[in-house]
């Protein structure tokens, strides 16, 4: 019997341990899923409220500009232009247009609207300048644009330039011209990627993972990259390269009578510093005689300052060779060939390329003093780090010398009219969208309108008492008239009642008092509760 009761005894004993050990386990468990939650508080459906109006496609918006919707006989110019020249560059355009599937990658104003009336011209073989008139006009709509706050767009030149160069370094051609390095990195681009982004930062590598940005000008100048196997080729002057940079592309006339195309590559990641802009602020040239043969023609007799304002533009070019003939043209951002008097460079980040620009003024394009009427159709087939805003172009002009100087002396304000398809027509699209209700409060303000008492008794008591004071002596002096003159008593109750208009004037509804200032009611402060609680043991 003593040993059965100590059997029994113990496992009621190991029974309560248990137990214990399970209620330990609870609140453990309930503390730590409370610590949680506290921490981590479950997320709040918030209520949508649903749009008052359908979702319909706004108007054409292109980011800081302003535009206006015009009639073709209303654009200036319009019918003096060579509309089958301008058909024809249209057209050059439109087979990388028609080449796209699917939405464009970058999301810019027209986006793929122009794939209409490509498809309209690539089965039109228009010889026919009126014929080419008649496709613009019944394809697109014009639109006068400019910056925002501005009235007109701006427009300067640029060419490419013809050099004299070697493919091996002598005492004569000493400068290298250099393509794209290995180490140069851009986000988002591989180094089998054609035509780097002319704008954004640039890296270079260091070791495996460090990457810190690119070298710039006097860097690279001073030998940073050199002995690497970059040199395309050698040119004679640091200004040839500087020059064949601003322009993007270059023909190198080589020394053995060969020539040698290069157009650009990539950029060293610095922003282009204009060097004609350095030399107008220190007084060197003055801002009307301002050209590239002038820039050219002061860094030629100034060596020395030259080298430093040419270091003041920290951007630097890479350039590619391009299988080329000397009969064909230079090789555009949009991947085809530029046509000289029709192609300009535009600002890719607003503009989509194949984007038709009547451009309209006065140009010196037969001498440095001439105003020559310039009414052209236009073509964006090209871009520029200097090209920035919804008015702003650069204008081809072609090859050489010759071309060079005209480019070099365009600075000039200028009408931009952007042909718009159809499809995108603002006009139409803004009779669609619905007008918005009128305000419920400019309703209630004119049922109800708003006033300060404090300001009404003070503008109310100085009126009340002249009025008064102006009807009591308006009464004595009828009394002394009609006394005097017989006249008078007859005329006394006529204008009597003249008084009594202003006495028994409509009541008029009382405006509504301002709402009393809400007071100051001071908030308790929040007790602060402690993440843990301590249990003390049962």
């Amino acid at each position: 019997m003593a040993l059965e009761a100590l059997t029994r005894h113990l496992s009621y004993g190991r029974l309560a341990i248990a137990c214990c050990a399970l209620a330990v386990v609870c609140s453990t468990a309930a503390i730590a899923a409370r610590y949680r939650s506290s921490r981590h508080p479950p997320p709040r459906h918030e209520r949508t409220h649903p749009i008052p109006y359908p979702n319909l496609e706004l108007p054409l918006q292109v980011s800081g500009s302003q535009y206006e919707p015009l009639a073709w006989a209303n654009v200036a110019g319009w019918g003096d232009d060579d509309h089958l020249a301008a058909y024809k560059a249209f057209r050059t355009s439109c087979k990388p247009i028609a080449a796209q599937q699917g939405a464009p990658a970058e999301s810019k104003a027209l986006g793929s609207s122009l794939r209409d009336p490509c498809r309209i011209a690539k089965g039109l073989d228009l010889g026919d300048g009126a014929k080419a008139k008649e496709f613009f006009e019944q394809n697109f709509v014009p639109l006068r644009i400019s910056r925002l706050g501005e009235d007109a767009g701006f427009v300067t030149g640029y060419y490419e330039p013809v050099l004299d160069g070697s493919k091996t370094q002598t005492d004569v051609y000493n400068v290298p011209v250099y393509r794209r390095p290995s180490n140069l990195f851009v986000r988002g681009k591989t180094q089998a990627s054609v035509g780097l982004p002319n704008s954004g930062p640039v890296y270079r590598k260091i070791g495996r993972r460090k990457l810190v940005p690119y070298y710039d000008r006097a860097q690279i100048e001073d030998g940073a990259i050199a002995g690497r196997g970059l040199e395309i080729c050698w040119l004679k002057s640091q200004t040839d390269l500087l020059f064949a940079q601003i322009q993007g592309s270059a023909r190198i006339k080589l020394d053995d009578g060969t020539t040698l195309r290069i157009n650009y590559d990539a950029h060293n990641g610095y922003p282009y510093t204009a060097v004609g802009r350095v030399l107008i602020d220190r007084g060197i040239i003055p801002r009307d005689q301002m050209s590239m043969q002038k820039i050219r023609e002061w860094m030629e007799q100034n060596p020395e300052g030259a080298n430093e304002v040419r270091r003041q533009n920290r951007a630097y070019v890479f350039f590619r060779e391009v299988p080329l003939s000397d009969k064909d043209e230079a090789v555009g951002a949009q991947g085809v060939p530029l046509t000289p008097g029709r192609s300009i460079a535009v600002d890719k980040a607003l503009h989509v390329y194949g984007t038709p620009f009547f451009i309209a003024g006065q140009l010196p394009i037969e001498s440095e003093q001439s105003k020559t009427p310039f009414h052209r159709l236009m073509i964006a087939q090209d871009t520029g780090s200097a090209i920035v805003g919804p008015a702003r172009a650069d204008l081809y002009f072609g090859a050489g010398a010759d071309a060079g100087k005209v480019s070099g002396r365009l600075r000039h304000n200028m009408q931009f009219v952007m042909l718009v398809p159809k499809g995108l027509d603002p006009v139409a699209r803004g009779h669609k969208l619905p007008i918005p209700d009128e305000r419920p409060s400019a309703k209630i303000a004119k049922l109800f309108p708003q006033t300060d008492p404090a300001k009404d008794k003070a503008a109310a008591k100085p009126a009340d008492v002249p009025t008064a004071t102006v009807a009591k002596a308006g009464s004595k002096d009828a009394a002394k008239n009609a006394a005097r003159s017989p006249a008078a008593k007859d005329a006394a109750p006529a204008a009597a009642p003249a008084t009594t208009p202003v006495a028994q004037a409509a009541p008029v509804a009382e405006p509504v008092p301002l709402p009393v200032a809400r007071p100051d009611i001071p908030q308790p402060e929040k007790r602060r509760f402690r993440r843990y609680r301590h249990h003390r043991e049962q």
